[in-house]
């Protein structure tokens, strides 16, 4: 009989066996024995070795001239989902001391075709039929259920490295994407000391990221991650997401099991978490069932869950309960370590629930981002000339501990070399608004692209839009794609869309066949969109009711709003101002802002500053980062005139008196550095305290003397 094509691969293949045993001293080492070595190390496909962030790494050898791909690229040959995932999760390297005894488990007898080829897989360059019969022996042993939880993590693995691995950022230089970990610079993070979530304890400062989870004294199931925008929740939680798919060291998530990291505001009419994570985590055409997803997470040994964005979240006010909000009660996952990032406080939290927030870049973050992200390590001239550019706008020094727009402004100062000196912060984004239309417009002389004729000021129903959606009650965040395109205009729409100021992302929905959201890049895009709305309206009636116009527009969640608004017009920012002086709970030093903004030129609010300083400036610890900004940035003015500040309280905000450096540091983190025309500095409440103890530390004398270093013109302290 005439043997078929199978059956002489298949003589071929076991006399290949044959004489390769013949040969070999390790003639009894078998297939049994491969797999026992791989279970025991417990990392079936090596899912759970390390890989760098690099995108085309080097080959490797080891020592005996087998080659393995670097760690941390994609795999491109199509495998079966239960063969292993070496490229998906980490690459057998010959640097890692952990993996060389999985490298020396690995028998002669397999030969070169079961060796790592070019491609990294093993088995290498096989077949698919080949490898899925040994990806079927080698689990053999495994239940459904396991091989379903091992294609779960892996496809989660796979989503989230699609997400940290496009950082943007500049929104308009599209083509220029980093990976988190190369581009991530933490910047400050305080938690609450008080028991109570909602109570009035104090901010204590937190040594990283990683003490989240592993500081004792937060030691929780539900954490809140608080900032303003702009302070890197969102960034954070990527970076978190690197950490877990790649096993880093000293990362407390190293040895965590199972990540779940949700974007909230994508879960528009999805009220299982379940659901949530079947849709917006695994592939399209994935075989993992909801049930199975919950069942997955209940059995497995350690799960956390990040829940990103919950002001942006659409089912926050509702009536109807949903899986978002009974996690945050503790209604579900009672077990499972939950952090959830926001600007502000939900109505419904677990009282054991713990609160930590950012407080944005110091100078030591600023520099370490331009070092690490703008011009390099070594470039001590490049890291001078951003650095002195941005001490030459002295205006941007507050919105600079804003890590996006430090991160816009470092960008931007090391492109373009004729970089202005500005009066505001409205001069600056002007600025910054420009730089991304000229981009565009330079991108369009390109042969084969599109060119966009829409003018840099012709940005009317942008502006009626973005102001719509931040002076409702509950503020619109995203917009059907449809509805935003007729509202705009589809020249308007693509425009705004090609230079990243608006973004476009999926959705889930049953109900509608639209699968397009859009959303302004940063939320601060939609607030100056809105000002220029503003300074319309009240230009076109002046006896325009301001208390209707602002009813819903908090300063202290929309500060730039006013600031833009009065930066933008003179005339619309002196009624502004006046509101702001009728209107109960706003802080001078907030209305200071906005009359330097309204000016530009610190000289012609001097009258106001004095005004002020003739009284007692006050610094609360229970203001906000915006009202203790404010009255820093009052101090700097007046302390920089030579204006005498006759009296400075800090009421229980504290912390030390910092010699070395001549400044007083709060317990928010902000520094008092220029306040040599105090005259008398009363402080109240507990100066210094130590977590579990009520006691209050007196003040040292080095401490003392600290204070009257830095208040030149000090005659008394209370």
């Amino acid at each position: 009989m005439d043997k078929t094509s199978d059956d002489y691969e298949d003589d071929q293949r076991n006399r290949g066996r044959r004489s390769r045993r013949a040969g070999d001293n390790k003639a009894n080492t078998s297939w049994s024995r491969v797999r026992a070595q791989l279970s025991r190390f417990k990392i079936p496909g090596f899912s759970h070795r390390r890989r760098t962030e690099s995108t085309q790494p080097p080959e490797q050898t080891d020592s005996k001239n087998r080659t393995f791909q670097g760690a941390g690229s994609h795999q491109t040959a199509a495998r079966n989902p239960s063969d292993t995932d070496v490229g998906q999760q980490g690459n057998i390297t010959s640097g890692d001391p952990a993996t060389t005894p999985l490298v020396q488990a690995i028998p002669d007898c397999w030969g070169a075709e079961h060796r790592s080829s070019s491609t990294g897989d093993l088995p290498g360059a096989r077949s698919e039929e080949q490898s899925r019969h040994d990806s079927d022996e080698l689990y053999s042993h495994l239940t459904e259920e396991e091989k379903r939880k091992r294609s779960f993590i892996r496809a989660l693995r796979a989503r989230y490295k699609i997400d940290y691995d496009r950082v943007q950022p500049i929104p308009y230089i599209k083509d220029r994407l980093y990976c988190v970990d190369k581009v991530y610079v933490e910047g400050g993070y305080e938690f609450m000391t008080s028991g109570d979530v909602r109570g009035a304890g104090s901010w204590r400062r937190l040594e990283s990221y990683k003490a989240v989870f592993s500081d004792p004294h937060i030691r929780s199931n539900r954490r809140i991650l608080e900032g303003e925008p702009g302070y890197g929740k969102t960034t954070c939680t990527l970076q978190l997401a690197y950490d877990w798919c790649n096993r880093v060291e000293g990362s407390p998530l190293r040895d965590v099991e199972i990540l779940i990291l949700l974007r909230l505001r994508q879960l528009r009419g999805v009220r299982s978490i379940y659901r949530a994570i079947q849709v917006y985590l695994l592939d399209s055409d994935t075989r993992i069932k909801e049930a199975d997803i919950g069942a997955i997470i209940k059995e497995s040994k350690s799960v956390v869950v990040i829940l990103d964005g919950y002001d942006e979240y659409p089912g926050r006010n509702s009536s109807r309960e949903d899986d978002v909000q009974r996690i945050l009660k503790l209604d579900l996952f009672q077990n499972v370590q939950v952090i959830l990032t926001t600007r502000y406080l939900p109505d419904d939290l677990a009282p054991t629930t713990k609160r930590i927030r950012l407080t944005g870049f110091d100078e030591l973050a600023r520099v370490e981002y331009i070092r690490k992200a703008v011009v390099g390590v070594d470039d001590v001239e490049g890291l001078r000339s951003i650095r002195q550019r941005l001490k030459a706008n002295p205006v941007l020094e507050d919105l600079c501990q804003v890590p996006l727009v430090f991160v816009m402004f470092a960008h931007i100062a090391n492109e373009n070399e004729d970089l202005q000196n500005f009066r505001s912060v409205t001069d600056f984004f002007q600025y910054m608004i420009t730089c991304f239309h000229e981009h565009l417009k330079n991108k369009t002389y390109e042969s084969n692209v599109r060119r966009y004729i829409i003018p840099e000021d012709d940005h009317a129903n942008l502006d009626q839009l973005a102001f719509s959606a931040i002076s409702k009650r509950h503020q619109q965040i995203t917009w059907k794609r449809t509805k935003m395109c007729n509202q705009l205009g589809e020249d308007m729409y693509d425009t705004y869309v090609a230079m990243g100021i608006l973004v476009e992302e999926e959705f889930f929905s049953k109900k509608s066949s639209e699968k397009i959201d859009v959303r302004f890049y940063h939320k601060l895009f939609c607030e100056w969109y809105a000002a220029h709305h503003i300074v319309k309206l009240i230009l076109s009636d002046q006896n325009v009711s301001l208390g209707d116009l602002f009813r819903h527009m908090k300063p202290e969640d929309l500060q730039y709003v006013y600031r833009f608004a009065c930066g933008l017009n003179s005339d619309v920012g002196s009624i502004i101002i006046q509101y702001l002086r009728r209107s109960p709970g706003v802080s001078t030093g907030f209305r200071i802002l906005c009359l330097l903004e309204r000016s530009g030129n610190v000289e012609d609010i001097l009258g106001d500053v004095r005004d002020i300083c003739a009284g007692t400036v006050t610094i609360k610890e229970g203001d906000n980062q915006l009202q203790q900004r404010s009255a820093v940035q009052l101090l700097d003015i007046a302390a920089t005139r030579g204006i005498l500040i006759s009296s400075l309280h800090l009421d229980r905000c504290f912390s030390k008196s910092d010699a070395t450096n001549s400044c007083i540091v709060l317990k928010s983190g902000l520094r008092l550095t220029n306040l040599k025309t105090v005259k008398v500095l009363r402080v109240t409440g507990r100066i210094r305290e130590t977590i579990g103890d009520s006691k209050g530390i007196v003040v040292t004398r080095e401490e003392l003397l600290g204070l009257f270093r830095t208040c030149e013109s000090l005659a008394e302290i209370r």
